[in-house]
């Protein structure tokens, strides 16, 4: 069964169940080196010839970038909340039909967030393979694995990984501490090829790293095979889920997307999503002076724009298109950093200051510290539309919020989340959207507000045929 572009778009409930090679990749924190891990061994399966898909767990945009460069496939992310059960279930069945092997990569600690990944992999059958950083450390090696195993019933920790591991007589230590229940998979050494490098979001994007990449994936996926890893784990059963239909709310939409090293936080999913709505998708880049084309509605994702600050002031051309664009009365929908770059200016780590594209009122400035993280929805009256905030900067500016997100977690005693502003055409927030959740919701961002009418006349024409 080939691929779709339609999120959960067909009814394919009588379609027999797949059988693939799968496990999750997890540990009990981040920083233990699972990202590294799970992207050396899906080098090393797709060096032995192998179709490889990776997915990740909770909201991500960097670890997928370095995922999709180790396998050579898309990397979609996967939640028990933001990606809905159906979606989540939908993606991971069809990709069983199409691969030979699938990873998803956990997020945080494995019981971490009302979302966690064991309840992910508890949800879906998967196999636990748990990567432990053993550096100095030795017989509580075997606690931790039992209390990761036994802390919530059923958890389906099938084996650990121990990194960062001295000699042979460490590992030797590390297997002796292990209950009979819970193998060593593997053990891997402390070497430079399992060290990828980061800053302020998370990893550096894989297309900032360009060849080196490719050099350190092959370097870490030999050194996996040396330590005696590249065994299959087992197969796990995926039935596909009977989905709702999308309507192509988007027909004849052309909507220009915004995609370079500065507005790079893409979900794979929201391209199928947009797809399937019927619309016409066209990518520039405003780093490389790409001017606006022709389009009917724009998409400013999220990024760094902080640190193309010159590039983007240098773009007058472009910042002219958008202003046109607007007084035109056509959409533009900005997510964090995509927003950022529409306010008058934006102030970096170090103090630096570049001029945006003045589109918004208001400035925002980086922090040296995480200012919001969680999963969070925007409520519109065409669906629950799920996503997530992540950001470093804060933001000043004379505008009144049109709503705010709701968390999906109150905080504080309060659920409220991000500000969403309107002005004119424009839509913008921290939000990050994740189209798939809801579509129909999705198509109102890139539609004109005299086409919201005869949208819900669609909607309410489909609800009554069903």
């Amino acid at each position: 069964m080939p691929m779709t572009d339609h999120p959960a778009s067909l009814s394919l409930a009588n379609i027999e169940p797949f059988s693939c090679p799968a496990v999750m990749i997890a540990s009990p924190a981040s920083g233990q080196g699972k990202t590294t891990f799970t992207a050396a061994l899906a080098r090393l399966y797709r060096n032995k010839g192998l179709s490889v898909k990776v997915f990740k767990c909770g909201p991500d945009f960097l670890d997928p970038m370095i995922h999709e460069q180790a396998c050579g496939n898309p990397v979609d992310v996967v939640d028990t909340w933001m990606t809905t059960d159906d979606y989540t279930r939908f993606m991971l069945a069809e990709a069983a039909a199409c691969h030979d092997v699938l990873i998803v990569e956990a997020a945080m600690g494995l019981f971490d967030g009302d979302s966690s990944p064991a309840a992910l992999a508890r949800q879906l059958g998967l196999p636990i393979w748990t990567v432990i950083n053993a550096r100095a450390m030795a017989q509580s090696f075997g606690a931790l694995a039992y209390g990761l195993k036994h802390y919530q019933p059923d958890t389906p920790l099938a084996g650990v990984i121990a990194g960062q591991v001295g000699g042979d007589y460490h590992v030797e230590l590390l297997r002796e501490s292990l209950p009979e229940d819970i193998p060593l998979v593997g053990a891997i050494p402390r070497d430079s090829a399992m060290v990828l490098p980061e800053r302020h979001l998370g990893l550096v994007q894989a297309s900032e790293l360009a060849t080196t990449l490719d050099q350190q994936l092959d370097n870490a996926a030999a050194l996996l095979e040396s330590r005696g890893f590249g065994a299959l784990p087992p197969d796990v059963t995926f039935t596909l889920p009977e989905c709702d239909s999308v309507e192509p709310l988007l027909n004849g939409c052309r909507i220009a997307i915004a995609r370079d090293d500065a507005f790079a936080f893409i979900y794979a999913a929201n391209l199928r999503t947009l797809k399937a709505l019927g619309a016409e998708l066209q990518i520039f880049s405003p780093v490389a002076g790409d001017r606006l084309p022709e389009c009917d509605a724009v998409w400013l994702p999220g990024g760094y724009p902080e640190l193309h600050m010159t590039a983007l002031a240098e773009n007058c051309a472009l910042v002219a298109d958008l202003e046109a664009h607007v007084a035109a009365g056509r959409q533009l929908y900005a997510e964090c950093g995509g927003m950022l770059y529409l306010l008058e200016s934006l102030t970096d780590q170090h103090g630096a200051t570049g001029m945006m594209a003045g589109l918004l009122p208001g400035s925002a400035t980086l922090q040296e510290r995480l200012v919001n993280l969680g999963l969070e929805a925007l409520d519109l009256p065409e669906g629950e539309l799920r996503g997530h905030s992540f950001h470093y900067s804060t933001m000043t500016t004379p505008m009144t919020p049109w709503q705010h997100t709701r968390r999906q977690r109150a905080r504080y005693g309060s659920d409220t989340g991000e500000a969403v502003y309107r002005k004119g055409s424009i839509q913008a927030s921290y939000h990050h959207a994740y189209f798939a959740s809801a579509p129909h919701a999705a198509a109102t961002l890139f539609m004109a507000s005299d086409l919201t009418k005869p949208m819900k006349h669609a909607l309410d024409q489909a609800s009554e045929t069903v």
